[in-house]
């Protein structure tokens, strides 16, 4: 008698890591590495809105979910989101982000003003019709085998329009496992009668998982904070408060400043920002980190005293390293409140506005740095146990 073996089930990694955010980056290998642990042949695709390589800043080659749903639409698969502010995000913020930033100015240019042109032109360069295209549900792959979330957010999901919510809703309610990462985000699906899991980032994971990969690409310079603003907070009055701020903790500590983007997709970070800041500042240890490798950012984080910044994810990583950090904000608070009220400890920092990142940032330093590491590890090994089910369900064991 032939036995013939069987056919692996195929397993899909989706989310925005078809564009440039050091998050969603780091999603993806965390992930498979969690999944390959428990199955060490596994191969999984991984899939976003587009089709881009993004190898050459330490991620991945990246499929278009919309090209395989038409070929695997009749297929048993399993499929990941692998973490991220996915719920919120429309079809047009989500097309514009896949482009390059001067492409991306055209197309705000041309499409921008109207509602009906930004709906058309999103839908020919994603495949779909999906008004929140980063979510799956079962009318993608009607005979997946699993369909799971992994600690994704929506803390604005309440803010976005009708359509969009019931969208997502429905496609949640397809979900064989959802897990959030804030309390807000959960609070918003458990008012919509969907019961998430509460469960830290994945990028929790990222010292414990990846750390000697991560000091392989440390250049072993010491005494900086790693500093990071998004593009919008670039206007005249608020790079010169932010120049003010750095300049009064590099005096009250001695440290360096080390600047470096965390994301170079459109409406992310900008160097040309920097620039324009390091000019209004007097401390002479400044400087720009101008790598976009995944790894090299999070080398950066790891040989750091702390982290400051607008990045979600600069912070998480701190966080994983043990390491004091503080979020700055524009407006009203966002994901980064809703992320730090869930899991920080007492007394830490969270998210502060522009004139307050001094005081908070010494405040900061001043933390017992075993809680934090004991933070780390909690965090770590919640992520691991909301992660079980999952793996559970894409590997089928």
């Amino acid at each position: 008698m032939i036995i013939r073996p069987t056919r692996r089930r195929r397993i899909i990694i989706f989310g925005a890591f078809d564009r440039h955010n050091f998050g969603d980056l780091l999603f993806a290998h965390i992930v498979a590495r969690l999944l390959a642990e428990r199955d060490p042949d596994i191969e999984p695709v991984f899939a976003g809105c587009g089709q881009r390589d993004l190898r050459a800043y330490g991620g991945h080659d990246v499929a278009s979910i919309s090209q395989l749903a038409a070929r695997w639409r009749d297929e048993p698969v399993a499929l990941i989101h692998a973490g991220g502010e996915l719920m919120p995000c429309d079809a047009w913020e989500a097309a514009v982000m896949l482009q390059q930033p001067e492409e991306a100015q055209v197309c705000i240019a041309r499409y921008g003003s109207c509602a009906e042109d930004r709906r058309a032109w999103a839908r020919a360069e994603l495949g779909t019709d999906a008004l929140a295209p980063y979510v799956i549900g079962g009318e993608t792959f009607p005979q997946a085998a699993s369909i799971c979330f992994d600690a994704i957010g929506g803390v604005t999901l309440d803010a976005r329009d009708a359509a969009l919510r019931a969208e997502v809703l429905s496609k949640l309610r397809t979900g064989d496992d959802v897990s959030v990462r804030d309390a807000r985000t959960q609070a918003t699906l458990r008012n919509a009668g969907i019961d998430a899991n509460l469960v830290p980032d994945p990028a929790t994971l990222v010292a414990e998982l990846f750390d000697e990969r991560i000091r392989t690409h440390s250049d072993a310079r010491g005494g900086y904070l790693a500093v990071q603003f998004s593009a919008d907070f670039g206007d005249d009055t608020t790079l010169a408060n932010i120049a003010h701020q750095l300049d009064r903790i590099a005096e009250s500590t001695g440290l360096g400043i080390v600047l470096f983007r965390a994301g170079a997709a459109p409406w992310h970070d900008d160097i040309a920002v920097y620039e324009r800041m390091v000019q209004r500042m007097r401390h002479p240890a400044v400087r720009i980190f101008e790598s976009l490798n995944v790894w090299d950012i999070c080398a950066l984080i790891a040989g750091s005293e702390g982290f400051a910044g607008s990045s979600l994810h600069g912070r998480i990583v701190a966080m994983a390293y043990g390491l004091p950090r503080v979020n700055i904000q524009h407006g009203e608070p966002g994901k980064h409140h809703a992320y730090a009220s869930t899991w920080e400890i007492a007394n830490a920092p969270g998210v502060v506005p522009v004139d307050e990142l001094h005081a908070a940032m010494l405040d900061a330093l001043a933390m017992d740095r075993e809680a934090l590491r004991h933070q780390a590890s909690v965090l770590a090994q919640a992520h691991r146990a909301g992660f079980a089910p999952i793996a559970q369900s894409a590997l089928g064991s």
